[in-house]
């Protein structure tokens, strides 16, 4: 229970610090209309440890600890957040898109046939949801505060 606490307070730590790094002004598509864009991938990471030496060697990347099971790089850019818990942690990588109406999203969402895996929570520094796709790809939608 205490690894899941700190694995929240690391992801909203990060999200948090994101939050003021991210631009979520929609990119406007070729039509015209706006368009939501990933801002955060989460990896789920049973050896937390060997997935940070890896990312860490091979891309160079700076991963920042919150608690003894979550890591993220804090770029400001399209970060990646690692998922220690595995209680907590997605089947596969969850792809997170920021948006400024989490309730609008969650409309949209439900409205085009999308699966609400976890419905809307908070946590320090944000609330977001999770849904599955028509192909059963999960991900995630975040407002941060």
């Amino acid at each position: 229970m205490a690894g899941t606490a700190l694995a929240l307070i690391g992801i909203s730590l990060c999200h948090q610090y994101l939050s003021g790094l991210i631009h979520t002004e929609f990119i406007h598509s070729n039509r015209g209309t706006p368009m939501a864009r990933i801002s955060f991938i989460e990896l789920p990471a049973a050896d937390l440890h060997a997935a940070k030496q890896f990312y860490t060697k091979v891309f160079a990347w700076e991963l920042t600890d919150f608690g003894p099971s979550y890591a993220c790089t804090m770029t400001g850019d399209v970060d990646t957040g690692l998922q220690g818990d595995m209680a907590e942690a997605s089947r596969a990588p969850l792809p997170v898109i920021a948006v400024d109406d989490l309730e609008t999203a969650l409309a949209a969402v439900t409205s085009a046939g999308g699966i609400i895996v976890k419905p809307i929570f908070g946590f320090p520094g944000g609330r977001r949801f999770h849904f599955a796709d028509p192909n059963g790809n999960e991900l995630a939608v975040l407002k941060a505060d």
